[in-house]
Protein backbone atom coordinates (compact mmCIF):
# COMPACT_ATOMS: atom_id res chain seq x y z
CA UNK A 1 0.00 0.00 0.00
CA UNK A 2 1.41 3.36 -1.07
CA UNK A 3 0.35 6.76 0.20
CA UNK A 4 0.22 10.03 -1.70
CA UNK A 5 -0.61 13.64 -0.99
CA UNK A 6 -4.02 15.23 -1.43
CA UNK A 7 -2.23 17.99 -3.36
CA UNK A 8 -0.54 15.60 -5.78
CA UNK A 9 2.95 17.09 -5.83
CA UNK A 10 4.81 14.74 -3.50
CA UNK A 11 6.19 11.27 -4.21
CA UNK A 12 4.28 8.28 -2.92
CA UNK A 13 5.58 6.74 0.31
CA UNK A 14 5.12 3.74 2.57
CA UNK A 15 3.16 3.69 5.82
CA UNK A 16 6.28 3.83 8.00
CA UNK A 17 7.65 6.76 6.01
CA UNK A 18 4.49 8.84 6.44
CA UNK A 19 4.19 7.74 10.09
CA UNK A 20 7.27 9.78 10.91
CA UNK A 21 6.67 12.53 8.34
CA UNK A 22 3.30 14.11 9.19
CA UNK A 23 2.45 16.61 6.44
CA UNK A 24 3.47 15.84 2.87
CA UNK A 25 6.23 18.07 1.42
CA UNK A 26 3.69 19.86 -0.80
CA UNK A 27 1.60 20.81 2.24
CA UNK A 28 -1.06 18.19 1.62
CA UNK A 29 -2.23 15.27 3.73
CA UNK A 30 -1.41 11.65 3.03
CA UNK A 31 -4.07 9.17 2.00
CA UNK A 32 -3.81 5.58 0.79
CA UNK A 33 -3.78 5.05 -2.96
CA UNK A 34 -7.11 3.25 -2.54
CA UNK A 35 -9.48 2.30 0.25
CA UNK A 36 -9.38 -1.47 0.74
CA UNK A 37 -12.81 -3.11 0.55
CA UNK A 38 -13.98 -5.47 3.27
CA UNK A 39 -15.75 -8.56 1.93
CA UNK A 40 -19.01 -9.74 3.57
CA UNK A 41 -17.32 -12.93 4.77
CA UNK A 42 -14.63 -10.85 6.45
CA UNK A 43 -17.24 -8.78 8.29
CA UNK A 44 -18.84 -12.00 9.51
CA UNK A 45 -15.48 -13.36 10.69
CA UNK A 46 -14.57 -10.12 12.48
CA UNK A 47 -17.81 -9.72 14.43
CA UNK A 48 -16.75 -11.35 17.70
CA UNK A 49 -13.04 -10.61 17.69
CA UNK A 50 -11.45 -8.93 20.72
CA UNK A 51 -10.43 -5.35 20.05
CA UNK A 52 -6.72 -5.92 19.40
CA UNK A 53 -7.45 -8.71 16.93
CA UNK A 54 -10.06 -6.61 15.12
CA UNK A 55 -7.50 -3.79 14.99
CA UNK A 56 -5.05 -6.14 13.31
CA UNK A 57 -7.58 -7.20 10.67
CA UNK A 58 -8.47 -3.59 9.85
CA UNK A 59 -5.03 -1.99 10.05
CA UNK A 60 -3.15 -4.75 8.23
CA UNK A 61 -5.09 -3.67 5.15
CA UNK A 62 -3.31 -0.31 5.38
CA UNK A 63 0.08 -1.37 6.78
CA UNK A 64 2.21 -3.75 4.75
CA UNK A 65 5.72 -2.59 5.62
CA UNK A 66 5.59 -3.75 9.25
CA UNK A 67 5.81 -7.57 9.55
CA UNK A 68 2.44 -9.04 10.51
CA UNK A 69 3.86 -10.66 13.66
CA UNK A 70 5.34 -7.36 14.84
CA UNK A 71 2.08 -5.50 14.14
CA UNK A 72 0.12 -8.11 16.10
CA UNK A 73 2.45 -7.64 19.07
CA UNK A 74 2.18 -3.85 18.92
CA UNK A 75 -1.63 -4.00 18.85
CA UNK A 76 -1.85 -6.57 21.63
CA UNK A 77 0.42 -4.37 23.76
CA UNK A 78 -1.68 -1.28 23.05
CA UNK A 79 -5.27 -2.43 23.43
CA UNK A 80 -5.31 -4.06 26.86
CA UNK A 81 -7.63 -3.70 29.87
CA UNK A 82 -4.62 -2.45 31.83
CA UNK A 83 -4.41 0.60 29.56
CA UNK A 84 -8.17 1.17 29.06
CA UNK A 85 -9.13 0.61 32.67
CA UNK A 86 -10.84 3.91 33.52
CA UNK A 87 -14.43 2.70 33.40
CA UNK A 88 -17.05 4.96 34.94
CA UNK A 89 -17.44 4.96 38.72
CA UNK A 90 -19.84 2.16 39.65
CA UNK A 91 -19.39 0.25 36.39
CA UNK A 92 -18.23 -3.36 36.24
CA UNK A 93 -14.43 -3.36 35.75
CA UNK A 94 -14.97 -6.21 33.29
CA UNK A 95 -16.25 -3.55 30.89
CA UNK A 96 -12.63 -2.54 30.38
CA UNK A 97 -12.03 -5.85 28.64
CA UNK A 98 -14.18 -4.62 25.80
CA UNK A 99 -11.90 -1.55 25.38
CA UNK A 100 -14.84 0.37 23.84
CA UNK A 101 -18.03 -0.73 25.66
CA UNK A 102 -21.37 0.11 24.07
CA UNK A 103 -23.82 1.71 26.50
CA UNK A 104 -27.44 1.35 25.41
CA UNK A 105 -29.66 4.23 26.52
CA UNK A 106 -32.76 2.74 24.93
CA UNK A 107 -33.37 0.31 22.06
CA UNK A 108 -31.68 1.76 18.99
CA UNK A 109 -29.88 4.56 20.86
CA UNK A 110 -26.35 3.95 22.09
CA UNK A 111 -23.18 5.65 23.31
CA UNK A 112 -19.87 4.10 22.28
CA UNK A 113 -17.51 4.65 25.22
CA UNK A 114 -14.14 5.72 23.86
CA UNK A 115 -12.76 7.46 26.93
CA UNK A 116 -11.51 4.73 29.24
CA UNK A 117 -7.86 5.35 28.38
CA UNK A 118 -5.18 7.12 30.44
CA UNK A 119 -6.41 10.67 29.79
CA UNK A 120 -10.17 9.96 29.72
CA UNK A 121 -10.55 11.11 26.10
CA UNK A 122 -11.20 9.32 22.82
CA UNK A 123 -7.84 10.53 21.54
CA UNK A 124 -6.23 7.77 23.62
CA UNK A 125 -7.69 5.19 21.24
CA UNK A 126 -5.26 6.24 18.51
CA UNK A 127 -2.53 7.98 20.48
CA UNK A 128 -1.52 4.98 22.56
CA UNK A 129 -0.94 3.06 19.35
CA UNK A 130 0.91 5.97 17.79
CA UNK A 131 3.34 6.02 20.71
CA UNK A 132 4.11 2.34 20.28
CA UNK A 133 4.42 2.69 16.50
CA UNK A 134 6.84 5.62 16.86
CA UNK A 135 8.98 3.71 19.34
CA UNK A 136 9.01 0.65 17.08
CA UNK A 137 9.95 2.58 13.93
CA UNK A 138 12.63 4.67 15.65
CA UNK A 139 14.03 1.58 17.34
CA UNK A 140 14.78 0.04 13.95
CA UNK A 141 17.22 2.83 13.08
CA UNK A 142 18.21 4.39 16.39
CA UNK A 143 16.83 7.71 15.13
CA UNK A 144 15.17 10.43 17.22
CA UNK A 145 11.99 12.42 16.69
CA UNK A 146 10.87 15.86 17.87
CA UNK A 147 7.09 15.79 17.88
CA UNK A 148 5.36 19.13 17.34
CA UNK A 149 1.65 19.15 18.04
CA UNK A 150 -1.29 21.46 18.63
CA UNK A 151 -4.21 20.80 20.93
CA UNK A 152 -7.55 22.37 21.71
CA UNK A 153 -7.80 20.23 24.82
CA UNK A 154 -7.47 16.46 24.58
CA UNK A 155 -4.91 15.70 21.87
CA UNK A 156 -2.13 17.22 23.95
CA UNK A 157 -2.57 15.16 27.08
CA UNK A 158 -3.25 11.99 25.06
CA UNK A 159 -0.04 12.51 23.10
CA UNK A 160 2.03 13.32 26.14
CA UNK A 161 0.80 10.35 28.14
CA UNK A 162 1.49 8.12 25.14
CA UNK A 163 4.99 9.50 24.53
CA UNK A 164 6.26 10.14 28.06
CA UNK A 165 9.44 8.20 28.69
CA UNK A 166 9.65 6.92 25.11
CA UNK A 167 13.25 6.55 23.94
CA UNK A 168 14.35 9.07 21.34
CA UNK A 169 11.12 11.11 21.43
CA UNK A 170 10.57 14.69 22.60
CA UNK A 171 7.13 16.33 22.55
CA UNK A 172 6.54 20.05 21.97
CA UNK A 173 2.82 20.70 22.46
CA UNK A 174 1.12 24.00 21.64
CA UNK A 175 -2.18 24.88 23.30
CA UNK A 176 -4.29 28.07 23.44
CA UNK A 177 -3.39 29.88 26.65
CA UNK A 178 -6.28 29.95 29.13
CA UNK A 179 -8.80 28.32 26.79
CA UNK A 180 -8.83 24.70 27.97
CA UNK A 181 -10.71 23.39 30.99
CA UNK A 182 -8.82 23.33 34.29
CA UNK A 183 -8.74 19.54 34.19
CA UNK A 184 -7.38 19.44 30.62
CA UNK A 185 -4.76 22.06 31.47
CA UNK A 186 -3.67 20.19 34.59
CA UNK A 187 -3.39 16.87 32.75
CA UNK A 188 -0.83 18.39 30.41
CA UNK A 189 1.00 20.96 32.46
CA UNK A 190 1.46 18.78 35.56
CA UNK A 191 3.64 16.29 33.67
CA UNK A 192 7.24 16.63 34.79
CA UNK A 193 8.82 14.20 32.31
CA UNK A 194 11.95 15.75 30.79
CA UNK A 195 10.91 14.86 27.22
CA UNK A 196 7.63 16.82 27.48
CA UNK A 197 7.49 20.56 26.65
CA UNK A 198 4.19 22.45 27.00
CA UNK A 199 3.83 25.81 25.26
CA UNK A 200 0.77 27.96 26.02
CA UNK A 201 0.19 30.18 22.98
CA UNK A 202 -1.51 33.57 23.23
CA UNK A 203 -4.25 32.83 20.71
CA UNK A 204 -6.74 30.11 19.76
CA UNK A 205 -6.27 26.53 18.58
CA UNK A 206 -6.20 27.55 14.92
CA UNK A 207 -3.15 29.73 15.64
CA UNK A 208 -1.43 26.72 17.19
CA UNK A 209 -2.37 24.47 14.29
CA UNK A 210 -1.22 27.06 11.74
CA UNK A 211 2.20 27.19 13.41
CA UNK A 212 2.52 23.40 13.38
CA UNK A 213 1.82 23.45 9.65
CA UNK A 214 4.21 26.33 9.06
CA UNK A 215 7.04 24.51 10.81
CA UNK A 216 6.21 21.30 8.93
CA UNK A 217 6.33 23.20 5.66
CA UNK A 218 9.84 24.50 6.40
CA UNK A 219 11.48 21.42 4.96
CA UNK A 220 15.04 22.33 5.91
CA UNK A 221 14.09 22.93 9.56
CA UNK A 222 11.89 19.83 9.60
CA UNK A 223 14.76 17.68 8.34
CA UNK A 224 17.39 19.23 10.60
CA UNK A 225 15.35 18.76 13.77
CA UNK A 226 13.49 15.58 12.75
CA UNK A 227 10.03 17.11 13.21
CA UNK A 228 7.06 14.74 13.36
CA UNK A 229 3.40 15.26 14.23
CA UNK A 230 0.78 13.60 16.38
CA UNK A 231 -2.17 15.71 15.29
CA UNK A 232 -4.70 13.98 13.09
CA UNK A 233 -2.85 15.34 10.08
CA UNK A 234 -0.80 12.19 10.77
CA UNK A 235 -2.50 9.40 8.82
CA UNK A 236 -1.78 6.79 11.51
CA UNK A 237 -4.08 8.65 13.91
CA UNK A 238 -6.99 8.47 11.47
CA UNK A 239 -6.27 4.84 10.56
CA UNK A 240 -6.35 3.74 14.21
CA UNK A 241 -9.72 5.42 14.70
CA UNK A 242 -11.30 3.43 11.86
CA UNK A 243 -11.23 0.35 14.09
CA UNK A 244 -13.78 1.50 16.64
CA UNK A 245 -16.37 2.19 13.95
CA UNK A 246 -16.25 -1.51 13.12
CA UNK A 247 -16.38 -2.41 16.83
CA UNK A 248 -19.31 -0.06 17.44
CA UNK A 249 -21.18 -1.41 14.43
CA UNK A 250 -20.81 -5.00 15.61
CA UNK A 251 -21.90 -4.10 19.15
CA UNK A 252 -25.04 -2.26 17.95
CA UNK A 253 -26.26 -4.87 15.46
CA UNK A 254 -27.17 -8.53 15.46
CA UNK A 255 -26.18 -9.18 11.85
CA UNK A 256 -24.33 -7.59 8.97
CA UNK A 257 -27.59 -6.99 7.10
CA UNK A 258 -28.32 -3.91 9.26
CA UNK A 259 -27.26 -0.32 8.77
CA UNK A 260 -26.17 1.97 11.58
CA UNK A 261 -25.78 5.75 11.81
CA UNK A 262 -22.97 7.36 13.81
CA UNK A 263 -23.20 10.81 15.39
CA UNK A 264 -19.78 12.37 15.85
CA UNK A 265 -18.82 15.64 17.61
CA UNK A 266 -16.33 17.19 15.21
CA UNK A 267 -13.88 20.07 15.29
CA UNK A 268 -10.85 19.05 13.23
CA UNK A 269 -12.70 16.42 11.18
CA UNK A 270 -10.30 13.59 12.12
CA UNK A 271 -12.74 11.44 14.09
CA UNK A 272 -15.52 11.55 11.52
CA UNK A 273 -12.99 11.22 8.67
CA UNK A 274 -12.20 7.77 10.08
CA UNK A 275 -15.92 6.98 9.88
CA UNK A 276 -15.98 8.13 6.27
CA UNK A 277 -13.13 5.74 5.47
CA UNK A 278 -14.83 2.86 7.31
CA UNK A 279 -17.89 3.51 5.17
CA UNK A 280 -15.77 3.59 2.02
CA UNK A 281 -14.33 0.21 3.07
CA UNK A 282 -17.83 -1.24 3.04
CA UNK A 283 -19.02 -0.94 6.65
CA UNK A 284 -22.85 -0.58 6.44
CA UNK A 285 -23.06 3.00 7.71
CA UNK A 286 -26.31 4.76 6.84
CA UNK A 287 -25.45 8.27 8.00
CA UNK A 288 -22.41 10.06 9.37
CA UNK A 289 -23.95 12.81 11.49
CA UNK A 290 -21.49 15.65 12.07
CA UNK A 291 -22.11 17.78 15.17
CA UNK A 292 -20.42 21.14 15.72
CA UNK A 293 -20.65 23.65 18.54
CA UNK A 294 -20.98 27.40 17.98
CA UNK A 295 -17.89 27.19 15.77
CA UNK A 296 -20.01 25.81 12.97
CA UNK A 297 -17.81 26.14 9.88
CA UNK A 298 -18.26 22.45 9.02
CA UNK A 299 -22.02 22.52 9.55
CA UNK A 300 -22.19 25.52 7.23
CA UNK A 301 -20.39 23.56 4.51
CA UNK A 302 -22.58 20.48 4.71
CA UNK A 303 -25.69 22.65 4.65
CA UNK A 304 -24.64 25.17 1.99
CA UNK A 305 -21.49 24.06 0.19
CA UNK A 306 -19.50 27.06 1.46
CA UNK A 307 -16.33 26.45 3.45
CA UNK A 308 -15.44 29.69 5.23
CA UNK A 309 -12.72 29.28 7.88
CA UNK A 310 -12.75 32.03 10.49
CA UNK A 311 -9.99 33.99 12.10
CA UNK A 312 -8.96 34.15 15.73
CA UNK A 313 -11.36 36.96 16.59
CA UNK A 314 -14.33 35.08 15.10
CA UNK A 315 -13.58 31.76 16.86
CA UNK A 316 -15.74 31.36 19.95
CA UNK A 317 -14.51 30.05 23.30
CA UNK A 318 -17.22 27.55 24.30
CA UNK A 319 -18.06 24.95 26.91
CA UNK A 320 -17.04 22.22 24.46
CA UNK A 321 -13.55 23.69 23.99
CA UNK A 322 -11.96 20.77 22.17
CA UNK A 323 -14.15 21.72 19.20
CA UNK A 324 -13.30 25.43 19.24
CA UNK A 325 -11.77 25.10 15.79
CA UNK A 326 -12.51 27.10 12.66
CA UNK A 327 -10.08 25.45 10.22
CA UNK A 328 -10.49 21.67 10.13
CA UNK A 329 -7.26 20.07 8.91
CA UNK A 330 -8.71 16.69 7.99
CA UNK A 331 -11.49 18.23 5.95
CA UNK A 332 -9.01 18.35 3.07
CA UNK A 333 -8.95 14.55 3.04
CA UNK A 334 -12.71 14.37 2.60
CA UNK A 335 -12.83 17.11 -0.03
CA UNK A 336 -10.17 15.17 -1.96
CA UNK A 337 -12.60 12.24 -2.17
CA UNK A 338 -15.58 14.53 -2.79
CA UNK A 339 -13.98 16.07 -5.90
CA UNK A 340 -13.04 12.68 -7.31
CA UNK A 341 -9.46 12.68 -6.01
CA UNK A 342 -8.60 15.60 -8.25
CA UNK A 343 -5.39 16.90 -6.66
CA UNK A 344 -5.26 19.95 -8.93
CA UNK A 345 -8.67 21.03 -7.73
CA UNK A 346 -7.71 20.47 -4.10
CA UNK A 347 -4.64 22.67 -4.63
CA UNK A 348 -6.85 25.36 -6.13
CA UNK A 349 -9.32 25.22 -3.24
CA UNK A 350 -6.68 25.20 -0.52
CA UNK A 351 -4.68 27.97 -2.13
CA UNK A 352 -7.72 30.08 -1.27
CA UNK A 353 -7.99 28.67 2.27
CA UNK A 354 -4.27 28.99 3.00
CA UNK A 355 -4.43 32.61 1.86
CA UNK A 356 -7.17 33.31 4.40
CA UNK A 357 -10.07 32.93 2.00
CA UNK A 358 -12.91 30.49 1.39
CA UNK A 359 -14.45 28.35 -1.33
CA UNK A 360 -18.00 27.47 -2.32
CA UNK A 361 -19.06 24.23 -4.01
CA UNK A 362 -22.80 25.05 -3.99
CA UNK A 363 -24.42 24.25 -7.30
CA UNK A 364 -21.56 22.01 -8.45
CA UNK A 365 -21.74 18.31 -9.25
CA UNK A 366 -19.31 17.74 -6.39
CA UNK A 367 -21.67 19.18 -3.80
CA UNK A 368 -24.52 17.15 -5.29
CA UNK A 369 -22.50 14.01 -4.49
CA UNK A 370 -22.63 14.63 -0.72
CA UNK A 371 -25.54 12.22 -0.33
CA UNK A 372 -23.38 9.44 -1.72
CA UNK A 373 -21.09 9.82 1.29
CA UNK A 374 -23.87 9.77 3.90
CA UNK A 375 -23.02 13.06 5.60
CA UNK A 376 -25.54 15.24 7.40
CA UNK A 377 -24.80 17.86 10.04
CA UNK A 378 -26.10 20.08 12.79
CA UNK A 379 -25.11 22.64 15.41
CA UNK A 380 -25.28 22.74 19.19
CA UNK A 381 -25.00 25.67 21.62
CA UNK A 382 -24.18 26.05 25.30
CA UNK A 383 -27.89 26.03 26.15
CA UNK A 384 -28.32 22.87 24.07
CA UNK A 385 -25.45 21.19 25.91
CA UNK A 386 -26.91 21.98 29.31
CA UNK A 387 -30.33 20.71 28.25
CA UNK A 388 -28.92 17.51 26.74
CA UNK A 389 -26.73 16.76 29.77
CA UNK A 390 -29.77 17.20 32.04
CA UNK A 391 -32.07 15.11 29.85
CA UNK A 392 -29.65 12.20 29.47
CA UNK A 393 -28.98 12.20 33.21
CA UNK A 394 -32.65 12.40 34.19
CA UNK A 395 -33.93 9.94 31.60
CA UNK A 396 -31.12 7.36 31.57
CA UNK A 397 -29.08 8.00 34.73
CA UNK A 398 -25.98 8.66 32.63
CA UNK A 399 -23.69 11.70 32.89
CA UNK A 400 -22.08 12.80 29.63
CA UNK A 401 -19.47 15.40 28.79
CA UNK A 402 -20.14 18.57 26.84
CA UNK A 403 -18.85 17.35 23.46
CA UNK A 404 -20.78 14.10 23.66
CA UNK A 405 -23.83 16.23 24.47
CA UNK A 406 -23.31 18.10 21.18
CA UNK A 407 -23.21 14.76 19.38
CA UNK A 408 -26.34 13.41 21.04
CA UNK A 409 -28.30 16.60 20.49
CA UNK A 410 -27.55 16.71 16.76
CA UNK A 411 -27.77 12.93 16.43
CA UNK A 412 -31.32 12.88 17.80
CA UNK A 413 -32.30 15.69 15.43
CA UNK A 414 -31.00 13.72 12.45
CA UNK A 415 -32.01 10.25 13.65
CA UNK A 416 -33.99 8.12 11.17
CA UNK A 417 -36.71 5.67 12.27
CA UNK A 418 -35.57 2.07 12.37
CA UNK A 419 -31.86 2.87 12.06
CA UNK A 420 -29.75 2.32 15.21
CA UNK A 421 -27.92 5.48 16.27
CA UNK A 422 -24.47 5.21 17.87
CA UNK A 423 -23.19 8.44 19.44
CA UNK A 424 -19.43 8.53 19.82
CA UNK A 425 -18.34 9.58 23.29
CA UNK A 426 -15.59 12.18 23.32
CA UNK A 427 -14.44 12.38 26.94
CA UNK A 428 -15.44 11.65 30.50
CA UNK A 429 -17.50 14.43 32.11
CA UNK A 430 -15.00 15.15 34.89
CA UNK A 431 -12.85 16.93 32.31
CA UNK A 432 -15.50 19.66 32.09
CA UNK A 433 -16.62 20.02 35.67
CA UNK A 434 -17.74 23.66 35.43
CA UNK A 435 -20.43 22.87 32.87
CA UNK A 436 -21.49 19.67 34.62
CA UNK A 437 -22.00 21.68 37.81
CA UNK A 438 -24.02 24.22 35.87
CA UNK A 439 -26.18 21.52 34.30
CA UNK A 440 -26.63 19.12 37.22
CA UNK A 441 -25.73 21.12 40.32
CA UNK A 442 -23.07 18.65 41.44
CA UNK A 443 -19.50 17.60 40.83
CA UNK A 444 -18.93 14.88 38.21
CA UNK A 445 -17.27 11.73 39.49
CA UNK A 446 -13.73 10.99 38.39
CA UNK A 447 -11.36 8.01 38.56
CA UNK A 448 -9.36 7.89 41.78
CA UNK A 449 -6.08 8.35 39.89
CA UNK A 450 -7.28 11.79 38.76
CA UNK A 451 -8.26 13.14 42.16
CA UNK A 452 -6.61 16.50 42.92
CA UNK A 453 -4.86 16.76 39.57
CA UNK A 454 -5.57 20.50 39.37
CA UNK A 455 -3.50 21.07 42.53
CA UNK A 456 -0.29 19.52 41.18
CA UNK A 457 2.67 21.75 40.23
CA UNK A 458 2.57 22.81 36.59
CA UNK A 459 5.39 23.30 34.09
CA UNK A 460 4.81 25.28 30.88
CA UNK A 461 5.95 28.26 28.81
CA UNK A 462 3.71 31.11 27.65
CA UNK A 463 4.60 32.37 24.16
CA UNK A 464 3.26 34.62 21.44
CA UNK A 465 1.76 33.08 18.30
CA UNK A 466 5.01 33.49 16.40
CA UNK A 467 6.51 30.76 14.20
CA UNK A 468 10.10 31.94 14.60
CA UNK A 469 9.78 31.88 18.39
CA UNK A 470 8.51 28.30 18.28
CA UNK A 471 11.36 27.25 15.99
CA UNK A 472 13.90 28.89 18.29
CA UNK A 473 12.42 27.11 21.31
CA UNK A 474 12.52 23.72 19.57
CA UNK A 475 16.07 24.25 18.36
CA UNK A 476 17.23 25.38 21.79
CA UNK A 477 15.79 22.42 23.66
CA UNK A 478 16.60 19.80 21.05
CA UNK A 479 20.21 20.94 20.92
CA UNK A 480 20.39 21.09 24.71
CA UNK A 481 19.29 17.47 24.94
CA UNK A 482 21.81 16.41 22.31
CA UNK A 483 24.69 18.16 24.09
CA UNK A 484 23.82 16.68 27.47
CA UNK A 485 22.97 13.17 26.25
Amino acid sequence: MRYFSTRGNSPSRTFTEILLAGLAPDGGLYLPERYPRVRPEELAAWRNLPYHELAFQVLSKFIDDIPAHDLEILLARTYTPAVYRNTRPGEDPQEARQITPLRTLEPGLHILELSNGPTLAFKDMAMQLLGNLFEYALGKTGAELNILGATSGDTGSSAEYAMRGKRGIRVFMLSPHGKMSRFQTAQMFSLQDPNIYNIAVKGVFDDCQDMVKAVSNDHAFKEQYKIGTVNSINWARVAAQIVYYFKGYFAATASNDEQVSFSVPSGNFGNICAGHIARMMGLPIRQLILATNENDVLDEFFRSGAYRPRGTAQTFHTSSPSMDISKASNFERFVFDLVGRDAAMVRELWDKVDAGGAFDLAGTAHFARLREFGFVSGRSTHADRLATIRTVHEKYGVTIDTHTADGIKVGLERREPGVPLVCLETAQPCKFADTIREALGREPERPSAMQGIEDLPQRFEVMEANVQSIKHYIAQHAEHREHTA
